[in-house]
């Protein structure tokens, strides 16, 4: 037997030696291996008296109206109506709205808020503006912001599928009126006003048309 035939032997005799003491220390794994469980950890048990309660109160109602109040009683009928229907939502859109009627309505532009006011409120806001122009008397008006929103009340008609829903606004601005010779007559432009309103909107649920229109105004 040659020298170099004895050395692949020796030098195959001591990898097989080594491959076996790897084996020994760190055992043998295939792919990914999940951890043993630990054999002490107890089984977990069901929680006795735990009980799933489905449905329950709707915190988009009762967040704004009390609980089984005649308002909310309307409101979920509305929901039933229009299931996307949202009071949160609505109480948005209600502040928005507010504004932006309230400035038109103070800058004579009546005409652009038309297709959110029903045909009473613009008539009752068109005759106003025409009575201050005839007076010659102008307002200038800047809106600071909306302090309150709060549902008053609401009802549902389920014959005609309409709702009806009043909000309370307040609101701060800087308003004054000047007549034909720039007089101010009314209000101050360096002071803030305080504005409080209810107004009630209406939409039949269901709807294709999205917006609400202004159907009342009180204070």
């Amino acid at each position: 037997m040659n020298s170099s035939l004895i050395q692949l032997l020796v030098l195959a005799g001591i990898a097989v030696f080594l491959i076996l003491k790897l084996k020994s220390v760190l055992g043998t794994r295939e792919g990914f291996e999940k951890p043993d469980a630990p054999t002490d950890t107890p089984t977990p048990t069901a929680r006795k008296g735990f009980e799933v309660i489905e449905g329950g109160p709707d915190r988009d109602i009762i967040d704004h109206v009390p609980d089984g109040s005649a308002a909310a009683k309307a409101l979920a009928a509305m929901k039933s109506a229009e299931p996307s229907f949202n009071v949160g939502e609505f109480l948005g859109g209600a502040r928005g709205a507010y504004e932006m009627i309230f400035m038109a309505f103070e800058k004579g532009e009546v005409d652009s808020i038309k297709p959110f006011l029903s045909p009473d409120v613009f008539e009752s806001f068109s005759e106003a503006v025409a009575a201050r122009e005839a007076q010659g008397l102008t307002v200038e008006a800047k809106f600071i912001g909306i302090g309150e929103v709060t549902l008053q009340a609401a009802e549902f008609d389920a014959a005609t599928g309409e709702g009806e829903i009043s909000v309370r606004l307040a609101a701060e601005l800087h308003t004054e009126v000047r007549n034909k010779i720039g007089e101010v007559v009314e209000g101050n432009m360096s002071e803030v006003k305080r504005q409080r309103d209810i107004w009630t909107f209406a939409r039949r649920m269901g709807a294709d048309n999205p917006n609400w229109l202004l159907v009342a105004t009180g204070d």
